[in-house]
């Protein structure tokens, strides 16, 4: 049994769906880049000034696109990093749970019982897909920010965990949900977590 699970996702794969599909059928908590960032800022140690930048603005006060493109805007600092990395490791200790995104399969690559899962899908599903969130905005305009994000998440991911993002050996699991659809990759991890054999 895998208790702790991890998702990493290309920009409008599904990922955070899917996780919170999985986190539901398994009776897991759910953690997600805004309950990750709140909870580090927790810590004491954090500058003040972090509190303005992120705190009021993370829960899509923008609308979903838009929240999610200006938070990769954002530079990460390296002290906000760290806390996030203490939030993530006090949750994977406590509890069963999902955790998307936040490089979290790299934060918790050596526990035992945990699994880590990629989604990623072809562009024209992440637009549809993101289209659906963001009616009022051009495909072109989705497509850009689609890269846009994708590019901070990859350099996020090279210049805080040396790894690099999307590369197959930092997962156990890949998926393209764009292929499989969300309802077989929650499937499938739902099985491969329980231990049960994939068919």
């Amino acid at each position: 049994m895998k208790n702790i699970i991890t998702i990493s996702r290309q920009f409008g794969a599904g990922g955070g769906e899917i996780g919170r599909k999985v986190a539901d059928q398994l009776g897991y908590y759910y953690c997600d880049r805004d309950m990750i960032i709140h909870s580090a800022m927790q810590d004491q140690s954090l500058p003040r000034d972090l509190f303005r930048i992120y705190d009021e603005k993370l829960p899509f006060s923008l609308g979903f696109g838009q929240s999610l493109f200006d938070f990769y805007n954002r530079p990460l600092s390296e002290s906000l990093f760290n806390a996030q990395k203490k939030a993530i490791l006090a949750i994977g200790e406590k509890r069963d749970c999902v955790i998307v995104g936040r490089n979290a399969n790299v934060i918790l690559k050596e526990f035992d019982h945990s699994l880590h899962i990629f989604i990623a899908a072809e562009q024209y599903y992440r637009v549809k897909r993101m289209r659906e969130r963001m009616p009022d905005v051009s495909d072109d305009e989705i497509i850009e920010r689609i890269k846009t994000v994708d590019k901070k998440r990859k350099k996020y991911c090279s210049y805080y965990t040396n790894t690099v993002f999307g590369d197959a050996s930092a997962y156990d699991l890949c998926l393209k949900s764009s292929t499989l659809g969300i309802d077989t990759c929650v499937e499938l991890i739902c099985q491969i977590a329980r231990g049960e054999a994939v068919t």
